[in-house]
């Protein structure tokens, strides 16, 4: 079975069917970087943390809807090229009721199921006040959603475990009516609650019980934020008026000066949490707040079991699209194996796939190949045209390609220009000497299968599909 549920849009009923099943899952959180180099080293991170085949994740909506669009296009190529379901933020700061009205509009256009309906933080240094012809509070997006789309949106709010630090935590209002608040986004139409970070799993657990007393009965996912940093430990629960347990405290201030120890001590800590909160049985799953960072977090999905170390974990042997028409995809030519993005890219409006086109021999790939670097006919800009010569080398003969081809078999080049994922795949490791061989000769394959037969399906590097097969 698919781990993440690829052909199920809805993050609610995703939830639904693993409580059915009894299996925990896990989701991870993103917010959009502020450089385009920081999008694609965010790209990258986020494909490899895909491959622990997390239920969902979601990418944050800036303050005052500084990265809106932004937000939107991550949302976008994470279900297209990802294959993950992403959660968008939406928030009411800053929003028109037709700026939301169009961002809806466009969301449900590119697939978007998901969004988590927040009010939101106002731009740094500046109080929260509602827009003209904006919603004041989470509730009335909410309603704005439901009364618009109906079932399309899986609607997902917040959960303020120790209160809200705008409201209860500021003395505005009861911890009493912070609950009856969050029960009037349900009966709004949330269907999913996800918290806010917390650090005391026994004042958390007793949210959740409260909310259930007060008829509050949707999931509750806790939002877990592993310690990564002294300094931005400090900063994060200062922000946010986090209760720190004295033990997490006492035990924090006598490693800060060891940024290894405190990442340490992060991890520990927040396995030890999460293990208590899944034991309670209060809570289906667990959403990580990554920070786009991912050693720490993956260490802790991993300490946890939740991925099998002996087991495949794929449904099949690509990852598909949760680009809504891409969602029932079962083949694709194994000769686009190695770059399938650009095969999504390319066949985004193919309704069915191409028999194969042939073109003239006197075509420009045909030609013998140019006597200067052949990276000189690449489209980029000089400093990045600068790195590639750097890293690939002079490519002025067949020799010299052959020996790249030779270097990445060999996994002396962590990327190839014929493959979009770093590294070597798995299954074309198997066969590193015979590749190394076939070079020798002159050939070149760019697309590479071990040939196998009777392979279980659980094999982690070749098996894919149910168990047992």
């Amino acid at each position: 079975m698919d781990a993440n549920l690829r052909e199920v849009p809805r993050i609610c009923d995703k939830i639904a069917r693993k409580e059915r099943e009894g299996k925990t899952f896990f989701s991870f959180e993103y917010f959009p970087p502020k450089t385009e180099a920081g999008v694609e080293n965010l790209y990258a991170r986020i494909d490899r943390m895909a491959s622990l085949e997390p239920l969902f994740c979601d990418i944050t909506w800036g303050a005052g809807g500084s990265t809106a669009n932004l937000t939107m296009d991550i949302a976008t190529n994470i279900q297209k090229y990802q294959g993950l379901d992403c959660m968008m933020h939406l928030t009411c700061t800053n929003m028109a009721v037709g700026v939301t009205k169009e961002a809806l509009k466009e969301a449900k256009e590119k697939g978007i199921h998901n969004i988590l309906a927040l009010r939101g933080d106002p731009p740094v240094g500046e109080e929260w006040k509602a827009a003209v012809d904006g919603f004041e509070h989470a509730i009335d997006l909410v309603k704005f959603i439901r009364q618009q789309y109906g079932d399309y949106f899986s609607i997902t709010v917040a959960g303020y475990p120790e209160g809200h630090p705008d409201g209860y935590l500021a003395d505005k209002i009861s911890y009493e009516e912070e609950l009856a608040n969050l029960k009037a986004k349900v009966d709004a139409g949330a269907d999913v609650i996800i918290t806010q970070m917390f650090f005391d799993v026994d004042l958390f657990l007793k949210f959740v019980k409260k909310c259930r007393d007060a008829g509050i009965m949707v999931p509750i996912v806790p939002g877990i934020l592993p310690l990564m940093s002294y300094n931005g430990f400090q900063k994060m629960t200062g922000f946010c008026k986090t209760a720190v347990p004295p033990e997490l405290s006492e035990a924090l201030e006598q490693v800060k000066g060891d940024d290894a120890a405190v990442k340490d001590l992060g991890i520990r800590y927040g396995v030890d949490m999460c293990r208590k909160i899944l034991k309670s049985g209060l809570c289906p799953g667990i959403h990580f707040y990554t920070l786009n960072t991912e050693n720490s977090v993956m260490a802790m999905v991993d300490a946890l079991g939740f991925v099998s170390s002996t087991e495949a974990i794929r449904s099949l042997p690509f990852r598909k699209s949760t680009f809504d028409p891409r969602r029932t995809e079962r083949v694709r030519p194994i000769y686009w194996a190695n770059r399938f993005k650009s095969y999504l890219f390319r066949t985004t409006n193919w309704e069915k796939y191409p028999e194969i086109q042939w073109t003239n021999g006197a075509a420009r790939m045909f030609l013998d190949p140019p006597k200067e670097n052949i990276l000189n006919n690449v489209d980029a800009t000089p400093e990045a045209a600068k790195k590639l010569l750097e890293h690939y080398g002079e490519l002025d003969s067949i020799a010299a390609v052959q020996a790249m081809f030779a270097k990445y078999y060999s996994k002396e080049l962590a990327n190839f220009p014929w493959c979009e994922k770093d590294g070597l795949y798995e299954q074309a490791s198997l066969l590193k000497s015979q590749l190394l061989w076939m070079c020798k000769l002159g050939l070149l394959p760019i697309n590479a299968q071990a040939r196998a037969n009777g392979i279980p399906s659980s094999d982690p590097v070749l098996g894919w599909g149910a168990k047992n097969g």
